[in-house]
C-alpha cells in the first residue's frame, strides 16, 4: 500500500501523515520521527519499503533533507504533537527475521486500521488502548475463576479495608492496570481539577444527541469518573475498585490483544476524552459563542517555532499537551529543555544571509499544569527490541521557565552566548588541567606534581654501593625471619665484614641451588634506585628546580581548578537573577516507572501541598514519603526505577491547589461536603453497605464468641484416663483450656510442694502451698534473669517466665501460680490434693475487680502466640536444612509474621527477627534460582512447573519483603529476583517461551507493598513441652555450628 504523494505536505493529509507514521513507528519501535518521515519520503510512500528500510540489520539511517527536518506542524494537525526530534515512545517489539512475516504483519496493520479507521473514525492509538484496558478486565476475571489454591487471598476482615482516619484513599489494581492508578491519583490531587470533574454536569439534552463514538463513550466515562472521585473524596474504605470506569473505556473499542498500558499515552488520550466531554457542555452553554474548554486551559499551552530554512527565516505557533524529552545523554531536567527547545544550528537563528538552517521553540503560553513526558525507552537495532534507559536525570523541586518564554527571547539568547562561550573555555581549561593531571607520552600517565616529587626523592637518594641481597640476608638471619638455605652465595665472593654479615658461619656455608649461583648480582648494584654520581653542587641546582617547579605547578593546578569551579559557579547562577526567575513551576507528582521496557510497575509520588510532604500512590497502599526516597526511586542511575511523567503547576496559580470554602460561613468545605448532591448520596450509600458488612462481621464474631462461651459452661464428661491422652501435648497448641496442665508443669508443681514440705515447719495445707509458690515463682524469676545461649530459651519452658521477661502485672502472675497450683491432675495423692483444694479456694476468692480477666486473657494468648510461633519458626528451619524449601517457606513466612505481631508489643514478645527474616529470604532465592533454572531447560512441563512456583509462592510472598523499606537486604533480594529474569528479555528464545515469559514478568513486577491476608496456615505438630525445647536446642545448635550471613 502506498501513501499520496504529498505525505509531507500541508493540509487535509496532514491527519493520515501522522496515523501512517504513528503505524511505522508501531511496527519498526523507532522513536525518531524525522527518520521516520525521511524513510517515507524516501520509499515514495512505500510502507512496507520504508519498514524494510528501517529494520535491515546493517542498514545506515539517510541523512535528512533540512526541508523534512524543519517541517512545523500547521493548523490542521492533532493538538498533540512531537516537539523538535521528540516522538511517542510506545514500540511494539516485532521479534523474529522471517520476511514473509514481516510483509503480512505490515500489511494486516495497515488493513485493520485503515478499515477500523473508514469504519468507525477511531485512530489506531485508540485501539491500542482499548486492548490493554479489555487485557486488564480479562485477566481480572481470569484471576477469580482460578481452580489452583493461592497463598493470599483479601482479607475477609472488612476492618482490614477500612479506611484510616482522614488518610488518602487508594485503588485497587483491577489487572496490570497499575498506570492508571498512578496517573487518576496524580489528576485526582489536582484541586482545581478535582472540582472540574466532580461539579460536571451532563448536557441536559443528551438523550437528544446523535450518538456518536466519542459521545458514547466519552459521557459515560465521566460519569463513572465522577463517581470514582466522589469516592476517593468521602470513602470509608481504605481502597476503591476503578474497574467500573476502566470497563468502560474498554467497551469503547473492541480487541484482543494484550500489553500493559504506557502511561504518557494514556494520560494524552485520557485528556483527550476529558476534553471531548467538556466540550460538548461547553458548546450546549455558549451556543454563537466560542466555546471555552477548561480541560485545554488547564493542559493546554503554545509555544512559537522561529527558524531558518536554507537562508530564509519563518514563525509558526504550536498547541502542546504532553512536552516530550529525551533523557539519554542530559544529567539533568534543564538540559532536556535546551536540547528540546534548540534544532540544528543557532548561529544561523541570528544572521542574515546563512545559508544553514535551525530553529528555536519558545513558549508564549505555558499552561497551568505543565507535564514532561521523559523518553525512557530506545529501541534497540540489533536485540529487535525497545530496551528502558536506567541514566539518572536529576530534575527540581521548584524549575523556574523564564528562560524559554517567548518574552525573554533576546535575554535569553544573549545568556545562552555566553553559556556557549564559557563552556568553550571551560573545554579549554579542563584540557589544559588534565595536562596536568595526566602527565607523561606513554600509556600509564601520573599527574606532574607527583612526577617532580618523585624525581625530587629519586635525586635526594645516596647511592649506597651494597648488594640488596646481601643486606637481606643479614637483616633477615639478625631478625631470626628468613631461613638460612635462602641466604645467596654473593656473601661468600665478597667475604664476610663485620658490618653486614652476623658471625654465625653456619649462616654462610648454607648449601646454594645451582640456578641462582649461575645468576650473580653485581657487587656494586645499589639497594634502591639512586643517582651514581652527583656532587653536591648539582645536587643542590637539581633540588631547587625540582621544588621551584614542583611549587609551580601545584599553584597552576589550584588555579586552573579554581577557575573551573567559578566558570561551573557563573553558569549555574546565569538564570538566578530576579527577572529570570519569575514563572515558577511547583513539581506535583512523578510517575515512577519501575522494570524494564517490555514489562514493570508504575506508581506515584505527589506532593500534598496543604501538609507539605510527599505522598506515595502505589495500588490501594498510601503512605508517607520523603523527597530523599522520592530522588532515590525517580532520578534514574539506582534499580530499575525511575520517573517516567513529571508534572508541574504554576507556582503562583493557588487556585489549582486551593480548597473551596462555603461562600456565606466562610468555612473551608472538607470531605463530602465538597460534593454535589447527587454524589454525596452515592457515596453515602456505598459506605452504608461498607458499615452494615462491618456490622455483619462484628455479629459474626459475638456469635462465635457466644458459643465459645456456651460451650465452656457444659460439664465435660470425665476421661477415663486423662493424663496419657495429654502427656505428650502442648498445653498452649491443641488443648481446649490453659487448666489441662502437662506433665512438665504437673513435675514442677510437685517439686516445689515436696521443697516446701522439707523447709516448712507448719504443716498446714495453706502454709505449705504459699511457701510452694514462693519458691515456683523464685525459681522462674532466676530463669527469667539468666542470659542463656540462642538454643536455650526459658520462656519455652514456663509461661510466667515469659510474663516476667515482658513486665507482665504482678497480679497476672499471681493468678497463673494459683492456677497451676489448683490444677485437678495435683490430686493423686492426699498431700496434693488438699494444696490443690487451698489454690481453688483462693481462686474464687478474687473478686473481679482484682484482676482484669481481659487483660489475663489476653497475656495468656499472647504466650500461646509466641509458642505457636516458635513451632513455625523451627519446622521451618527443619525443611530449610533438608533443603525442603517449597515446604519451609510457608512454615517461615507464618513465623515472620507473627513474630513481627509480637515484637510490635515489646522486645522479649518473640525471637530475633533478623534470624527469621535471613531464611525467609534465603528460601526465596533458593525457589526463585530453581525455577529460572526450570525455565530455562525449555521443557513444557519443567518451564510451567517453574512459572506455578513463581506464581504461587515467589510473587506473592513479594510485598512481605517490600513493606518496610529499611530492610535493605530483602529490597536488595527482591531486585535481583526480578532482575534474574528480566535478563531473559535480551535472550533468543523460542517463541513460545518468550510469550510466556511475557506474560509473568508484568506480575513478577507489578507488585504493591499491601500485605495481603493469609490462606489458612500449614498444621503444626503436636509436642510436649521437653519435646518443643528439645528439638528447638537441636534446630539451634546446628544454625550456630553453620553460621549464616546476616545473622
Amino acid at each position: 500500500m502506498t501513501v499520496e504523494q504529498n505525505v509531507l505536505q500541508p493540509g487535509g493529509a496532514a491527519k493520515h501523515q501522522q496515523t501512517f507514521l504513528n503505524q511505522l513507528r508501531e511496527i519498526t519501535g523507532i522513536n525518531d520521527i524525522q527518520v521516520l518521515q525521511q524513510a517515507l519520503k524516501d520509499s515514495n510512500g512505500n510502507l512496507e519499503l520504508a519498514v524494510a528500510f528501517l529494520t535491515a540489520k546493517n542498514a545506515k539511517v539517510p541523512q535528512l533533507e533540512e526541508a523534512t527536518y524543519y517541517q512545523t506542524a500547521l493548523p490542521g494537525n492533532d493538538r498533540y504533537i512531537s516537539v523538535g526530534s521528540q516522538a511517542d515512545t510506545n514500540v511494539i517489539d516485532l521479534t523474529g527475521d522471517d520476511k514473509d512475516d514481516l510483509q503480512r504483519a505490515i500489511a494486516l496493520s495497515l488493513e485493520e486500521s485503515n478499515r477500523a479507521f473508514r469504519e468507525t473514525g477511531i485512530t489506531d492509538e485508540e485501539q491500542a488502548i482499548s486492548r490493554v484496558l479489555e487485557a486488564s478486565i480479562a485477566e481480572n476475571k481470569a484471576s477469580l475463576k482460578r481452580t489452583h489454591p493461592e497463598v493470599w487471598s483479601d482479607s475477609p476482615n472488612p476492618y482490614d479495608r477500612k479506611r484510616q482516619d482522614n488518610c488518602p484513599v487508594g485503588l485497587k489494581n483491577v489487572g496490570n492496570t497499575c498506570w492508571f492508578s498512578a496517573v487518576i491519583q496524580s489528576l485526582f490531587n489536582l484541586l482545581e481539577f478535582r472540582r472540574l470533574v466532580l461539579n460536571f454536569n451532563p448536557p441536559a439534552n443528551a438523550q437528544d444527541l446523535p450518538r456518536n463514538q466519542k459521545e458514547h463513550r466519552n459521557l459515560p466515562f465521566m460519569r463513572e469518573l465522577r463517581y470514582l472521585f466522589a469516592l476517593l473524596v468521602g470513602s470509608k474504605r481504605k481502597y476503591v475498585d476503578p474497574s467500573r470506569a476502566v470497563e468502560i473505556l474498554k467497551d469503547a473499542f473492541k480487541s484482543n490483544d494484550s500489553q500493559q498500558q504506557d502511561v504518557s499515552e494514556f494520560t494524552h488520550k485520557l485528556l483527550d476524552w476529558l476534553e471531548d466531554a467538556f466540550q460538548i457542555k461547553a458548546e450546549e452553554e455558549r451556543e454563537g459563542e466560542k466555546p471555552k474548554n477548561p480541560m485545554v486551559e488547564l493542559f493546554y499551552g503554545r509555544f512559537l517555532a522561529v527558524g531558518v530554512l536554507e537562508g530564509k527565516k519563518f514563525e509558526n505557533t504550536e498547541m502542546f499537551g504532553q512536552y516530550p524529552l529525551q533523557v539519554n545523554g542530559f544529567k539533568d531536567l534543564h538540559e532536556c529543555l535546551e536540547a528540546a527547545m534548540i534544532e540544528g544550528e543557532i548561529e544561523s537563528l541570528h544572521s542574515e544571509n546563512s545559508a544553514k538552517s535551525g530553529q528555536e521553540h519558545w513558549f508564549t503560553e505555558l499552561p497551568p499544569v505543565l507535564t514532561f513526558e521523559l523518553s525512557r525507552f530506545e529501541f534497540n537495532q540489533a536485540l529487535g527490541r525497545p530496551e528502558k534507559i536506567h541514566n539518572k536525570l536529576e530534575f527540581p523541586p521548584i524549575l523556574y521557565l523564564d528562560r524559554y518564554m517567548h518574552k525573554n527571547r533576546e535575554i535569553t539568547r544573549i545568556k545562552r552566548d555566553e553559556i556557549k562561550r564559557l563552556k568553550e573555555y571551560l573545554t579549554v581549561l579542563q584540557q589544559r588541567l588534565e595536562r596536568y593531571l595526566s602527565y607523561g607520552s606513554g600509556p600509564k600517565r601520573f599527574p606532574l606534581v607527583d612526577v617532580l616529587q618523585y624525581a625530587l626523592e629519586f635525586a635526594s637518594s645516596k647511592p649506597v654501593c651494597t648488594s640488596p641481597v646481601d643486606d637481606l640476608g643479614g637483616s633477615a638471619t639478625a631478625s631470626g625471619t628468613l631461613p638460612t638455605q635462602t641466604l645467596p652465595s654473593t656473601v661468600e665472593q665478597q667475604g664476610p665484614s663485620s658490618s653486614d654479615v652476623p658471625s654465625t658461619s653456619p649462616v654462610q656455608r648454607s648449601v646454594i641451588h645451582k640456578p641462582f649461583t649461575q645468576s650473580r648480582i653485581p657487587p656494586d648494584l645499589p639497594m634502591h634506585p639512586a643517582p651514581r654520581h652527583m656532587t653536591e653542587e648539582e645536587l643542590s641546582v637539581l633540588e631547587g628546580c625540582l621544588h621551584r617547579w614542583r611549587t609551580e605547578v601545584e599553584n597552576d593546578t589550584r588555579d586552573l581548578q579554581e577557575s573551573i569551579s567559578r566558570i561551573h559557579r557563573t553558569i549555574e547562577l546565569m538564570y538566578s537573577d530576579k527577572t529570570m526567575v519569575q514563572v515558577p513551576y511547583r513539581l506535583h507528582a512523578v510517575l515512577v516507572h519501575e522494570g524494564q521496557a517490555n514489562a514493570g510497575h508504575y506508581w506515584a509520588y505527589i506532593y500534598d501541598h496543604h501538609q507539605n510532604r510527599w505522598m506515595k500512590y502505589n495500588d490501594i497502599s498510601v503512605t508517607k514519603s520523603t523527597w530523599e526516597e522520592l530522588e532515590r526511586d525517580s532520578f534514574g542511575g539506582y534499580r530499575n526505577a525511575s520517573a517516567y511523567c513529571l508534572m508541574y503547576i504554576n507556582d503562583k496559580e493557588q487556585y489549582l491547589i486551593q480548597e473551596e470554602f462555603n461562600k456565606e460561613t466562610g468555612q473551608m468545605l472538607v470531605g463530602m461536603d465538597t460534593l454535589p448532591s447527587d454524589l454525596r448520596d452515592y457515596v453515602k450509600e456505598d459506605n452504608k453497605r461498607f458499615e452494615k458488612e462491618l456490622e455483619e462481621w462484628d455479629a459474626e464474631l459475638a456469635q462465635k464468641a457466644q458459643q465459645e462461651k456456651l460451650l465452656s459452661q457444659i460439664p465435660r464428661a470425665p476421661a477415663p484416663s486423662p493424663a496419657p491422652v495429654q502427656a505428650g501435648e502442648p498445653e498452649y497448641l491443641e488443648q481446649p483450656s490453659r487448666t489441662d496442665i502437662s506433665k512438665h508443669l504437673k513435675e514442677d508443681s510437685v517439686q516445689a510442694i515436696n521443697k516446701a514440705l522439707a523447709e516448712q515447719e507448719d504443716r498446714s495445707p495453706e502454709a505449705i502451698m504459699d511457701t510452694a509458690i514462693k519458691l515456683e515463682y523464685t525459681r522462674l524469676l532466676k530463669l527469667a534473669q539468666e542470659d542463656p545461649p540462642p538454643e536455650c530459651d526459658y520462656r519455652l519452658r514456663h509461661a510466667i517466665v515469659y510474663f516476667i521477661q515482658n513486665q507482665a502485672p504482678k497480679k497476672i502472675i499471681e493468678r497463673t501460680l494459683l492456677e497451676q497450683f489448683g490444677d485437678h491432675n495435683l490430686s493423686f495423692d492426699e498431700r496434693c490434693r488438699n494444696i490443690m483444694k487451698v489454690a481453688q479456694a483462693k481462686l474464687e476468692m478474687i473478686k473481679p475487680d482484682e484482676v482484669n480477666m481481659e487483660e489475663y486473657e489476653r497475656w495468656h494468648q499472647d504466650y500461646r502466640h509466641f509458642r505457636e510461633t516458635t513451632m513455625f519458626l523451627m519446622v521451618g528451619l527443619e525443611f530449610f536444612q533438608k533443603k525442603s524449601y517449597m515446604e519451609a517457606l510457608l512454615y517461615l513466612i507464618y513465623a515472620y509474621q507473627n513474630n513481627k505481631e509480637l515484637l510490635s508489643k515489646g522486645p522479649y514478645r518473640g525471637h530475633d527477627e533478623e534470624l527469621i527474616s535471613h531464611y525467609r529470604r534465603e528460601c526465596l532465592l533458593k525457589l526463585n534460582e530453581h525455577a529460572a533454572a526450570l525455565f530455562e531447560s525449555g521443557d513444557d512441563q519443567e518451564v510451567n512447573n517453574g512459572l506455578i512456583i513463581m506464581n504461587e509462592l515467589i510473587v506473592p510472598c513479594l510485598p512481605l519483603l517490600l513493606v518496610d523499606e529499611m530492610e535493605e537486604k530483602d529490597i536488595v533480594a527482591v531486585e535481583d529476583m526480578r532482575n534474574r529474569w528480566c535478563s531473559y528479555l535480551g535472550q533468543e528464545m523460542e517463541p513460545n517461551l518468550q510469550e510466556k515469559l511475557t506474560d509473568f514478568l508484568p506480575k513478577l513486577l507489578d507488585c504493591s507493598t499491601e500485605i495481603k491476608g493469609f490462606n489458612d496456615p500449614p498444621k503444626l505438630p503436636s509436642y510436649s513441652t521437653h519435646e518443643l525445647c528439645e528439638r528447638y536446642a537441636r534446630i539451634m545448635l546446628s544454625l550456630s555450628r553453620t553460621p549464616a550471613d546476616g545473622r
